[in-house]
Formats: C-alpha cells, sequence, structure tokens
C-alpha cells in the first residue's frame, strides 16, 4: 500500500532503472529470447515497450487510494491491452505469431493467446519486477520513484513504445494488418475503466482466508513454479512450437478453463501463504525464483539451442536469486 511518511532523497532513480531492466528480463530474455536470441537485438524497443510501461504502471499504484495488489493487477491488466491489443494488434491479428493454429478464436479474437499474455504479463511482467524491486529497495517500497515530470514522460515513452510495436513488431509480423475499430475502441474503454478503477479502489480489504503459518519457502517456490509451467503448458506450444501439447486432444476452449483454474488456484494459495504471520521476504524470493524458472524452462523444448540456453539462463537466475536471499537475510540479521 502507498505509504505517507516522508520519502527517503536517494536511490528512487536507481529503483527506477532497476524496475526497468527487471521487467524486460523476467517477462522477454529470460522467455523468448531462449528460443529466438534475435530478440536481444531488440533490447532498445524492449526496455521502452516494458520498462516505461511497467514503470508508468507501478507509479500509478503507488498514487492510488491503496487498493493493494489488486489495484497493481487491474492497472497490468491495462498495459496488456495496450502492448497485445493496440500495439502488437495480436490479440485480434488471425497470423501474427501463428497463433491461429494452436488458439482458439472466436469474435474475431485469439482467447488463447489473450488468456497466455494476461497471465505472462500481469505475473511476469508486473507482478514479479515489482516484487524484486522492492526487495532490492525497501526503503523505497509503496513510494513513487518519480515526480511528476518524471511520471509525465514515463507516460509519453510508454505511448512511444505501444507505437513502437505497432510500426517494428506487427508491421514485420503481419504487414498490412489493422486491427478492427470496433476491437481497438473496446480495448481502450477496457484501460480506461481499468485504470479508473485500480486508482479509485478503497484500501484494501483481506481477500483470502489466512494461514496460521506460511509452507517453508522451497515449497513457495516449487509449487508456483510448477504450476507456471502447467499454465503455458495448456495455453502454448512448448517452447513455442507449432503445435500445441494437448490441442488435438482437448477442446480449446477447455483448456482455456483448465488454464485459468490453475492460475487462479496457484494465485489463492499465495494470497492465503502471504497473508501468514512468518512469510518473509526469504518466502518471496523463493516464489519469484520458482516462477521465473518455470517461465524459463518452458522455453528449452525448443530446439538444442534453446535447451542450452535455457539452461545457462536458469542457472544464472539461480544464482541471483541466492545472492538476493543472502541480502535479505543479511539485511533482517542487522535490522
Amino acid at each position: 500500500m502507498p505509504q505517507t511518511t516522508t520519502p527517503p532523497t536517494t536511490g528512487r532513480l536507481r529503483a527506477a532503472w532497476t524496475l526497468v531492466l527487471l521487467t524486460t528480463l523476467c517477462a522477454e530474455l529470460t522467455f523468448t529470447a531462449v528460443a529466438v536470441p534475435f530478440v536481444w537485438f531488440l533490447l532498445p524497443l524492449l526496455l521502452v515497450m516494458y520498462g516505461a510501461g511497467v514503470l508508468l504502471v507501478r507509479e500509478l499504484f503507488t498514487r492510488s487510494r491503496g487498493g493493494g495488489w489488486l489495484s497493481l493487477v487491474l492497472l497490468a491488466l491495462a498495459y496488456q491491452l495496450a502492448e497485445d491489443g493496440i500495439g502488437l494488434q495480436a490479440l485480434t491479428s488471425p497470423r501474427i505469431y501463428g497463433a491461429a493454429e494452436w488458439g482458439w478464436r472466436a469474435l474475431g479474437i485469439n482467447w488463447t493467446y489473450w488468456e497466455s499474455q494476461i497471465g505472462v504479463h500481469v505475473v511476469l511482467s508486473v507482478l514479479i519486477p515489482v516484487m524484486l524491486t522492492n526487495l532490492l529497495f525497501p526503503a523505497h517500497r509503496g513510494r513513487p520513484y518519480l515526480r511528476t515530470g518524471g511520471l509525465i514522460g514515463a507516460g509519453a515513452l510508454a505511448a512511444l513504445g505501444v507505437l513502437g510495436l505497432r510500426v517494428v513488431i506487427s508491421a514485420t509480423e503481419d504487414p498490412g494488418y489493422l486491427a478492427p475499430w470496433g476491437w481497438t475502441t473496446v480495448f481502450v474503454v477496457a484501460m480506461a475503466v481499468l485504470i479508473v478503477v485500480a486508482m479509485r479502489l478503497p484500501a484494501s480489504r483481506e481477500v483470502a482466508p489466512r494461514m496460521s503459518s506460511a509452507p517453508k519457502p522451497a515449497v513457495v517456490g516449487v509449487v508456483p513454479g510448477c504450476a507456471t509451467i502447467v499454465f503455458l503448458a495448456l495455453l502454448l506450444p512448448p517452447g513455442l512450437g507449432p503445435n500445441s501439447l494437448l490441442g488435438g486432444v482437448v477442446p480449446l476452449p477447455v483448456l482455456l478453463i483448465a488454464a485459468a483454474l490453475v492460475g487462479i488456484a496457484s494465485g489463492w494459495s499465495v494470497l492465503r501463504w502471504s497473508g501468514a504471520g512468518d512469510w518473509t521476504d526469504r518466502h518471496r524470493v523463493w516464489l519469484a525464483g520458482g516462477i521465473l524458472v518455470g517461465h524459463t524452462a518452458f522455453m528449452i523444448p525448443a530446439s538444442p539451442t534453446a535447451a542450452i540456453t535455457g539452461i545457462i539462463i536458469i542457472a544464472l537466475e539461480v544464482a541471483l536469486l541466492i545472492a538476493l536471499a543472502r541480502r535479505v537475510d543479511t539485511r533482517h540479521a542487522t535490522s
């Protein structure tokens, strides 16, 4: 929740830049870049698209009425619509990424792709990077990183990032395609509603019954990590290949429902765990680690090169998270 005490004067911009970098790494460079190394050449665009967009989301969140993580989730949903619906036009395109071959399309929307990106971008683009940045810069947790001028600049860069998606990626992956104006209008209106509701939510209340004791940190890492792999496998072809794992066996709408149940159950469990009195920053590190490793592991089947790259990236993720866990433990030991 946003805090009201006098904020510290140092470290704000370092925290902001850290969030920009973590967002790009978590969302794309530890996922798509495993199978498509060319994505690294798009790093400047990705930093603007992901970094500025999520920084704007995080700054709006800190200026909300205190709706807690629900406000952040609603703002993340608006961000996902801006990226996939308006920038990439991937929610309506019948050709981009070959998603129509393995996704369920109805009413001009690829619902399979949409649900997968809700999970990926809400969790991997927003929630996990924000949580990691909070762990790295605890003094600024819940406080704005940017002043008014910086907020306006982040908003302008986020809009530029959406335009860049349209001009660079959408125009390359699906040349000449223009999303129907009807759906574009729906996306814009939905974004406005989500932002208004997120900013006006009252102080958060408990939405899940608390547990008396949180599971061990390893459990907090392994269970959501496995859920991440299952969620993705129900919706996307392993390694983003041409064929869905269960698409030819189970009706696609059923897979959407199953994936939603996995995501909801995992999120509900985390909410219950995090309300326990013994929930610590070490639990948060394991939670982020499990989800990130699961996210990267899903891409390993793409090719032998992806397998090698994925294993290296997972090793780096684990090493960096171990270092973060030690930093957190040291901080608590000296506080």
